[in-house]
């Protein structure tokens, strides 16, 4: 049942990030977060690895997400606070992503070419679901080129993620069991 919540958050997390960017309540989606890592987190065994990723993935979505639309490759509806940066929005999405390494993805962490087709497929797919019916972002580069280049991202994030997601569970238990042993 964790696992069902866990993707169901995600997936309000992403409709109301892109569907109030699509419509300009940029903030929406930052709410929405709030209210999934409010649920998700005090259930969660892996919280201290959950947080961690999460701070990660925000960083990381940043950093790709403004390389694409400062290179013009994606421009973003509401790109608030930033004009040519990632917005806050998608970098929310990135941090709802991560929430889902440890529960409702967590299938992928030990099978990365799996990980990696679910990016390669699921990312692009995402953007486009956000360019065509919700009108978050348009592309500013050819649809083939762009779709092509978000799936070889993703094809990368996402086993890198888990491969993050993996290790920081890792260092929580072993930092618990050193907490533990220490009392």
């Amino acid at each position: 049942m964790k696992t069902l919540l866990n993707a169901v958050l995600y997936q309000l997390t992403w409709l109301a990030a892109v569907g109030g960017a699509g419509h300009g309540y940029w903030w929406s989606g930052a709410l929405m977060l709030l209210i999934f890592a409010a649920i998700q987190l005090p259930q969660s065994a892996t919280r201290i690895a959950d947080i961690q990723l999460l701070l990660i993935a925000a960083a990381l979505g940043f950093a790709i997400d403004s390389s694409l639309a400062e290179s013009g490759v994606l421009i973003y509806a509401t790109a608030v606070p930033w004009s040519h940066l990632a917005p806050l929005w998608i970098v929310v999405l990135w941090m709802s992503f991560s929430l889902t390494m440890n529960h409702s993805l967590a299938f992928l962490r030990s099978r990365p070419v799996l990980a990696a087709a679910f990016g390669g497929i699921g990312g692009p797919l995402a953007y486009w679901a956000a360019q065509r019916g919700l009108g978050a972002v348009s592309f500013g580069a050819n649809h083939l080129y762009t779709l092509l280049l978000l799936a070889v991202i993703w094809a990368f994030v996402t086993p890198l993620l888990c491969t993050l997601a993996s290790l920081l569970v890792n260092r929580q238990l072993v930092d618990e069991m050193h907490g533990a042993g220490a009392r």
